[in-house]
């Protein structure tokens, strides 16, 4: 492994390490204990999600309590606007427009940091025993102190992406849900020598995992090659290179990014409504509550929406049909061209279509059948979802990267 390979992992390690710090750094004025009580004599909840793409530090009431995802809800709305208005869609295709771009993502995280930081600091006052402080000088202390640490989060998440190893706020959300893990362990066996779980249970809360997981790993490494042939000049003016033959188009190709954008969507709007005094938005908030009918039906048609939004977003037909005709190459019995483009989208909307249904199943049936049996939230189908899709995503940068030093190795030595 290179120098410039390893100076990244531990760049990575190096900003996760100090994002778990964080994790235990409180909002001060707050008794954690009163907290920490409320989540351990209450089931599976929107606080119990939370906790989990927070790495535990909600129910410590840390600064990073908000975790990553008003960023994320920031970037989904950006993202809608961008496909709906053409010259925001324009801008972030220019160099200097992604600058800009990125800053209206800055801007709206802020915006939504501060609502949602607002929310929580008035359904703690509601709490008895959990405010220490003055209520007014508690809300201004408790919004300041997660803005910042959500801003903290944000910068870190950009850094592993610009000088680490992989998509920053994947790895963040994903050291959060692997944090808890042993945790979510202990308190199982726990609950089996107390005699709340049975050890069949348990037995099939594993089988339950291991099929999720072995079902997450066929289809993410799953792909149609769609063959490709070449004129006789291009393959004799390329003999020394490696030329594809083929396009390869991943089943899903909208990765981890359905199933955490579903979760922020539905945490964003049930944090003001869990912290109102109004009885009908408890009645939606109690309605919409993990493990619930309603819950589970909005996380399914969320993740197939942003499934098949996001892969509109990432592949982009008209390029590959353009590079394609440009290099001399063409899909069998296809014309180059318009033909090429239309032909490519049907196939990946069809492995979008399968992609979406795969990712909507996978995020909802195993939590339902774990929630059924009465074990963690930790091993629900979007944590191991997102665990399994992250690591196969990082080793796969990781491996590029090695293939990349060799090639630049190979390059400056001769063979």
């Amino acid at each position: 492994m290179s120098n410039a390979l390893t100076q990244k992992i531990l760049i990575t390690f190096g900003f996760l390490f100090a994002y778990r710090v964080l994790a235990y750094v409180p909002v001060p004025g707050v008794d954690t204990t009163v907290i920490a009580s409320f989540f351990n004599n209450t089931g599976a909840g929107m606080g119990d999600m939370m906790n989990m793409f927070s790495g535990g530090a909600i129910e410590r009431f840390s600064i990073i309590s908000l975790g990553i995802m008003p960023y994320i809800t920031a970037s989904i709305v950006m993202e809608l606007l961008a496909a709906t208005f053409p010259a925001l869609g324009q801008m972030k295709k220019e160099r200097d427009g992604m600058q800009k771009y990125m800053q209206i993502i800055r801007y709206a995280t802020i915006f939504i940091t501060i609502v949602q930081a607002f929310g929580v600091s008035m359904g703690l006052q509601s709490m008895n025993g959990a405010v220490l402080i003055d209520p007014i000088t508690f809300t201004i202390i408790t919004t300041a102190s997660m803005l910042t640490g959500t801003m903290l989060l944000m910068w870190i998440g950009e850094r592993i992406t610009q000088s680490g190893i992989g998509n920053g706020i994947s790895l963040i959300i994903f050291a959060g849900i692997v944090s808890g893990i042993p945790s979510a362990i202990s308190n199982t066996i726990t609950s089996v020598n107390t005699g709340e779980l049975s050890f069949l249970s348990v037995i099939a809360m594993f089988a339950i995992i291991m099929l999720t997981i072995f079902a997450i790993i066929y289809v993410e490494l799953g792909e149609r090659r769609v063959p490709i042939s070449y004129s006789r000049k291009t393959i004799m003016q390329n003999q020394d290179k490696r030329v594809m033959n083929y396009i390869p188009i991943k089943v899903n190709l909208s990765g981890v990014i359905p199933p955490i954008f579903a979760s922020a969507v539905l945490m964003f709007p049930l944090t003001m409504l869990g912290s109102s005094t109004n009885e009908y938005a408890l009645m939606v908030a109690d309605a919409l509550k993990p493990g619930g009918l309603a819950f589970n039906v909005a996380t399914f048609v969320l993740v197939v929406f942003f499934a098949f939004f996001y892969a509109s977003i990432v592949f982009n037909a008209k390029d590959i049909a353009d590079n394609l005709k440009r290099q001399g190459g063409f899909i069998p019995g296809v014309r180059p061209g318009e033909h090429t483009k239309e032909f490519i989208n049907e196939v990946a909307s069809r492995l979008t279509g399968s992609g979406a249904f795969y990712l909507a199943l996978v995020s909802t049936v195993p939590f339902l059948l774990i929630n059924s049996i009465g074990a963690a939230f930790f091993f629900g189908g979007v944590a191991v979802l997102i665990v399994v899709q992250v690591a196969l995503d990082t080793m796969r940068k990781i491996e590029a990267q090695i293939y990349m030093n060799k090639y630049e190795t190979l390059g400056a030595v001769g063979l």
